[in-house]
């Protein structure tokens, strides 16, 4: 079956058409019912095709050569939406000819154009950027919202949650994913105010009849998200950026330290052979090409960002999650959770104080 072509921005990026080319070839490669519509220089883009002919057959071009600068400011690149490759490849699906579109260009202007496109689904009412990460489980854990928003009410919360889930649900696998708020402590009466609103919906709502497809387990903190505990986690673009920032810089940190330290002596280069098929496996479960492709949850469409410095592998890793995202229907099963949510659930809890002074949900 063949999916929904992909348009991809050929020319985003730190290397532009030469990786995001290549990243899809490769993706067609081991997935042959991809099919994409190239978006960036004609001409730029026929001449890596020559190296791909697999990827050519199942790929058409449109042509043009104005580019998103990678710190051009959003609200400037919003306006030359109509002519850059970025803002043609999100047309193309809000005017179907593409099922979903990626890119790795510019945050902040691909979620503008993204938003200004495509509009946000019926109940939501800011999208999340989302992305997945690596754990000590055999599972991934979705993290959002990752940058979009910077801050987050109680009902932006809860939508959160409902899309991670829905997320969570295509690339784990788990019927009811569990899902956690990012919190400075795991007690209940730590935290925002927003934050222990949104913990009071989300548990009324995970105890109706019928109830949704997730379990909310209450609050995690940053040094657990990376355990494999938890399915979701769900936090503001503020913070959430700033946890994934931390994790990223930590892994590399590891890698480095234990390249300085393997790398120090005879005895420690002898160690390093020795203890090689271990390293290496650190080294693939810590490398962010193998977890690339953020996605922008909430639209009437998808979609996914990949890294700027994205590799190769990169690429066709972020090109598959977004055609399994199309294959799964992301957005539709992101509906039929909202609509099981029911509005009702998104009203603020009422709390009242202990005698203790604490607050505890009613």
């Amino acid at each position: 079956m063949n999916l929904p072509r992909i348009a991809i921005d050929a020319m985003g990026g730190d290397e532009g058409v030469r990786v995001m080319v290549e990243g899809a070839a490769l993706a067609r490669r081991n997935h042959d019912s991809f099919n994409f519509l190239l978006v960036g220089d004609g001409k730029r883009i026929e001449a890596a095709l020559e190296h791909h002919p697999n990827l050519r057959a199942a790929s058409e071009i449109l042509h043009c050569d104005d580019v998103v600068g990678g710190d051009e400011l959003p609200s400037r690149a919003i306006r030359r939406a109509k002519t850059t490759s970025m803002g043609l490849a999100v047309n193309a699906v809000k005017t179907g000819d593409a099922g979903a579109a990626v890119s790795a260009g510019n945050t902040g202007a691909l979620m503008a154009m993204s938003k200004l496109a495509l509009r946000t689904m019926p109940g939501i009412d800011r999208p999340a950027l989302a992305a997945i990460m690596p754990t000590l489980q055999a599972h991934d854990v979705v993290m959002l919202d990752l940058g979009a928003n910077t801050e987050a009410d109680a009902r932006n919360l809860v939508q959160y949650a409902v899309m991670g889930a829905a997320y969570s649900r295509i690339v784990t696998g788990f019927e009811k994913p569990v899902v956690r708020l990012l919190n400075i402590g795991t007690e209940e009466i730590k935290g925002t105010e927003e934050l222990r609103d949104a913990a009071a919906m989300l548990t009324a709502a995970s105890q109706k009849d019928g109830g949704l497809a997730l379990v909310f387990d209450g609050f995690v903190e940053s040094d657990k998200i990376n355990r494999g505990e938890t399915h979701v986690v769900v936090t503001d673009g503020f913070s959430g950026n700033i946890a994934l920032k931390a994790i990223e810089g930590s892994a590399r940190f590891v890698t480095d330290l234990l390249r300085q330290a393997f790398t120090s002596s005879l005895r420690s280069k002898i160690g390093f052979l020795v203890s090689r098929p271990a390293t290496e496996l650190l080294k693939h479960h810590l490398d962010p090409n193998n977890h690339n492709g953020a996605v922008f949850l909430g639209l009437n469409g998808v979609v996914v960002k990949s890294h700027g410095s994205a590799t190769v592998t990169g690429v066709a890793h972020a090109v598959a999650v977004t055609a399994r995202l199309l294959e799964n229907k992301l957005t539709e099963r992101i509906a039929h959770d909202l609509a099981q949510l029911g509005e009702g659930a998104l009203t603020k809890t009422k709390r009242s104080v202990s005698a203790k002074g604490s607050e505890t949900p009613t």
